[in-house]
């Protein structure tokens, strides 16, 4: 066993601010903070949903304050950005061929987008008919 240190190379803590990829890189990984938030959001409507009337009334006052309704606006842009980053990372890093010639970026991120669309209007049709 050697008794050298090995050199380990310092690392600031503001290392992602030195270069535009990294900084839209912390961005697209911060975008979990709002998720996170919506989604305990959910979570809690659904205990109260279950703990009776006076607990869901309580839930619903609190999903219509206007700090809640911001930021659930802000999850909702923090989730379309993450699915644009997506859609045009996912190409580069797994091709799509067809007929043996890899498809473009954009065409790909283009088909999965109206997937996307497809996907939701589907689900918002089926939600008006059962609402």
């Amino acid at each position: 066993m050697s008794l050298r240190k090995p050199y380990q190379r310092p690392m600031p803590v503001s290392w992602w601010w030195q270069k535009a990829p990294f900084r839209r890189y912390m961005l697209r990984e911060a975008t979990v903070l709002p998720l996170t938030f919506f989604c305990l959001c959910l979570l809690a409507g659904l205990w109260s949903l279950g703990q009776g009337p006076e607990a869901w009334a309580g839930w619903m006052n609190f999903m219509a304050s206007p700090v809640v309704i911001a930021l659930n606006g802000l999850a909702l842009a923090a989730s379309l950005f993450h699915a644009f980053t997506f859609f045009l990372m996912m190409p580069r890093v797994m091709p799509v061929k067809w007929s043996g010639k890899r498809l473009p970026v954009v065409y790909v991120a283009l088909i999965q987008w109206s997937i996307t669309a497809v996907i939701s209007l589907f689900a918002w049709l089926w939600l008006v008919e059962v609402l």
